[in-house]
């Protein structure tokens, strides 16, 4: 049984999918990129504290928003734009949240980012199960949803953990969603033209 993602279906619903892909492949593409740069700089900031935490996160929800923001403006039309603009105007809101009230954002950072690591598990998950019926290979998409799921049920189980084991967890995190994204653009690339 081969599991490798497939070309594309053929058709007016191929070259639709077609022609977004190329689109969602370089989104996804910057996104990853943007996931593991945070991870990095959570892995090796000297003596990074939450308060340093919470400040990149939002630097990440700025730039991770931007890009999804953008992507909703400039795409096709379509149901896809309305959820890239929802999410892109929630991290643009996470990262205002820290410019403006970092100590509030600081105090409940586990809450914040366990609710959007299930709000985006949750998104993704359902956008790969719609994206099945055009191509082989969705299964990717729900196991990166299903990742984000179980890390924001994880922290809304342990909503005190320490900082050092918080750290590691949203640095593991970020780090597979960075190189998921990553994979997921470089592959749909290549199945367009």
């Amino acid at each position: 049984m081969n599991d490798a993602p497939r070309q594309v279906t053929t058709g007016s619903d191929g070259e639709t999918f077609e022609a977004a892909a190329s689109d969602y492949g370089r989104l996804l593409m910057l996104r990853g990129i943007a996931a593991l740069l945070f991870a990095f700089l959570v892995f090796f900031w000297p003596k990074l504290t939450i308060v340093g935490l919470a400040m990149l996160w939002g630097a990440y929800s700025f730039a991770d928003g931007v890009l999804v923001l953008v992507a909703a403006i400039v795409g096709r039309g379509g149901a896809s734009r309305l959820w890239l603009g929802l999410i892109g105007l929630a991290g643009l809101a996470c990262a205002g949240g820290t410019l403006f009230a970092l100590d509030e954002v600081t105090a409940h950072l586990v809450g914040i980012i366990s609710i959007w690591a299930i709000t985006t598990g949750a998104m993704q998950v359902w956008a790969a199960l719609e994206l099945r019926k055009a191509v082989d290979g969705h299964w990717i998409l729900v196991l990166d949803g299903v990742g984000a799921l179980v890390f924001g049920l994880a922290l809304a189980v342990w909503p005190n953990l320490q900082a050092e084991a918080l750290l590691w967890l949203i640095g593991w995190f970020a780090a597979a969603v960075g190189s998921l994204l990553v994979s997921v653009g470089l592959w749909l690339g290549r199945t367009t033209p």
